[in-house]
């Protein structure tokens, strides 16, 4: 995007911002009207704090070509942007427009380097330098469409909890937290700063204060380049105003801003600094806003000029309007062509080249921000800290979480309780059927009760996927700290629930390793959860798959089929299922002293071929999988890409 100056025309200042309000003289009469509607961008007081300039970078990138297989032709490929070429210095707001499907999100992606899918070819330099996917994480912020916060913290924790995160550990939280407050003065949060942020059924903060927490836990870094995908989608016109007034408040910090947005109001577009409009992944215009774009569309055939058209009031609506039915009308190449012969285009690659070869006098700071190489500032046990700290301490409080760990599990306790009260001393012969049957259904419903845990995942996954991009930390500190978080709920349970059984039954054995086989079994049953959870694309083949494979485990613990009786080809399968491992350890603990025959003249672990097996052996058995479950949970949450980009 360049300086260009239309000939016969003065120069147009970049507006400036004052208290999220740009001067009367810079609009037309209908921006005045909407300067006028949104007042201030602060909290009501009428005070405005600024975070000092720290220094930005220039995003300079030219020939930008991006693409990918046609889903209905798998041999062919689409190209999403064609020669894209533009720059965006520091200390200005530029704006990426076009009608929906023009690729303007695309581009902003590959700047980011947040694309998984296609062949990007041309160049991208940030500072002169061609920037890794660390420095892309660790030192630019991304603001998504869609709002990913968690709904039980408040602003402030929101902010604060990012700001541990992504700042060093060494530095003191004082110092974060003095950030965390600059940022929610600057972005007027403080009205709101205790409230949390909710979900549609519980109510909290507005639509226009979640994006701008959005844009907060992208600042609370201070980014070099921050970039945002439609921030006024889903507001009305004055939150919309609001928001890129304050947007446009940031550029006062050196830092390098570019946001699409599709059909902003006329205060929002004169907002704007720089403007580049695409039609099919292809430029149509590159340069300055304000009266440039206009003048520029003017001098084409069949377009009625801006001060004669009837019906538009203001400059946004009118391009918005004159390149939407270009597009419509299937003249986006020959718009394209057009810019890629104008005179406009050849003074934009005059700058531009001068941007990509000029010597850039980049500090030893930015070099060492280019030059990074961990995709997180903090090793993960600090990650799994402040993780626990901030999410595991709200979710213990959150009745919402603990419900679905503890009421079906705490209600199939006493049904069984109540079912098979005392059965344990009935030692009749018909009997010994029961007490098999009860250690089974104990053993196979921490499996089915897993599935209680595959929403976590697949409803976090857009907040992992936008945490783990900005570098807050690694898929295995998440792992790790879910099953922490898991499993301290889960110790308590298991002990209470097993006790609710195990006494009232008048069970035989040690209750410590009756108690130990329900937590490992449940602690199994969790990590499963996660894993398949990671590796499905939905909830729905989650909860299909889930109850698929559990109910694939029951025919080899041994109740339903005894072991020696399974056939020879299908044993391998019994290796492999942890509940067999469960189920046996139980048995040998309940009937390890009983030498009563029972059936065709041998005991209870003969008749099910247990009776040179080991109870704590078969628990060690049964450990394993928890290892091998929480590897594949880890490798799908590393590897396996559901959000395609």
């Amino acid at each position: 995007m360049s300086g260009y100056t239309a000939a016969g025309a003065d120069p147009e200042k970049p507006h400036t911002v004052h208290n999220g309000r740009v001067p009367k003289q810079s609009q037309d009469e209908e921006d005045i009207e909407a300067q006028e509607s949104v007042g201030t961008a602060s909290d009501g007081s009428g005070d405005s704090t600024d975070i000092p300039v720290e220094g930005g970078m220039t995003v300079a990138f030219k020939d930008l070509t991006y693409e990918v297989w046609n889903s209905a032709n798998k041999k062919q490929r689409i190209k999403l942007l064609t020669d894209v070429s533009g720059y965006m210095p520091p200390g200005h707001l530029s704006a990426l427009m076009g009608p929906s499907g023009s690729s303007k999100t695309t581009l902003l992606d590959v700047l980011a380097g947040r694309k998984t899918v296609g062949t990007i070819s041309g160049r991208i330099l940030f500072a002169g330098q061609h920037a890794t996917k660390t420095f892309l994480r660790r030192y630019t912020g991304y603001v998504e469409q869609f709002d990913t916060l968690l709904d039980n913290l408040t602003v402030y924790e929101m902010l604060a909890y990012t700001a541990e995160l992504k700042n060093p550990m060494k530095e003191p939280f004082e110092k974060k937290r003095a950030k965390v407050e600059m940022v929610i003065q600057q972005l007027g949060l403080n009205g709101c700063r205790g409230v949390r942020i909710g979900n549609p059924l519980a109510r909290g903060i507005s639509g226009g204060q979640c994006k701008r927490v959005n844009i907060g836990i992208a600042l609370v870094t201070k980014p070099r380049v921050l970039f945002l995908d439609e921030p006024t989608s889903g507001l009305d016109s004055y939150t919309s105003n609001e928001v890129i007034a304050v947007v446009k408040n940031l550029t006062k910090t050196g830092i390098t801003i570019c946001a699409t947005i599709h059909n902003p109001t006329p205060f929002c577009f004169n907002l704007f600094d720089r403007l580049m409009i695409l039609l099919h992944g292809r430029v149509v215009y590159s340069g300055e806003n304000g009266m440039h774009p206009i003048r520029y569309f003017e001098g084409f055939p069949d377009v009625t000029p801006f001060s004669r058209q009837e019906g538009f009031g203001n400059k946004a609506e009118w391009i918005v309007d004159l390149t939407t039915k270009a597009d419509r009308e299937g003249k986006h190449a020959d718009y394209a062509n057009k810019y890629e012969d104008s005179e406009l285009r050849r003074v934009n690659l005059k700058e531009l080249d001068l941007q990509l070869d000029r010597g850039y006098r980049v500090s030893d700071e930015q070099m060492k921000e280019l030059a990074v190489k961990t995709e997180t500032t903090n090793p993960w046990y600090w990650g799994v800290r402040t993780l626990v700290k901030w999410r595991a301490t709200k979710d213990f409080r959150d009745i919402t979480f603990l419900g679905p760990r503890i009421v079906d599990k705490l209600a199939l306790s006493l049904i069984i309780m109540t079912l098979y009260w005392r059965v344990g001393d009935n030692h009749k012969l018909s009997n010994y059927n029961n007490l098999a049957a009860v250690l089974f259904l104990w053993t196979i419903l921490p499996g089915y009760a897993a599935a209680a845990f595959i929403p976590t995942i697949v409803l976090e996954r857009p907040l992992f996927v936008r945490e783990r991009n900005d570098g807050l930390y690694r898929p295995i500190t998440y792992v790790i700290f879910k099953m922490m978080e898991e499993i301290s709920i889960t110790l308590i349970n298991s002990l209470v629930f097993s006790s609710i059984v195990f006494f009232p039954l008048k069970l035989t054995g040690d209750f410590i390793l009756f108690w130990l086989l329900n937590l490992t079994t449940t602690s199994i049953g969790i990590v499963l959860a996660y894993a398949i959870a990671s590796v499905s694309p939905n909830m729905d083949v989650a909860n299909a798959a889930l109850p698929a494979y559990v109910t694939s485990l029951l025919f080899f613990v041994g109740l339903l089929l005894r072991i020696q009786d399974q056939p020879n080809y299908w044993k391998w399968y019994g290796y492999l299922d942890f509940l067999k491992y469960a189920w046996s350890s139980q048995m040998i603990n309940q009937f390890e002293t009983s030498h009563t025959r029972v059936l065709e003249g041998q005991t209870v672990l003969e008749f099910y071929g247990l009776e040179k097996q080991n109870k704590w052996a078969q628990l060690g058995y049964e450990s394993l999988f928890f290892a091998g479950f929480t590897f594949l949970a880890w490798a799908a949450l590393a590897f396996v890409r559901h959000q395609k980009r």
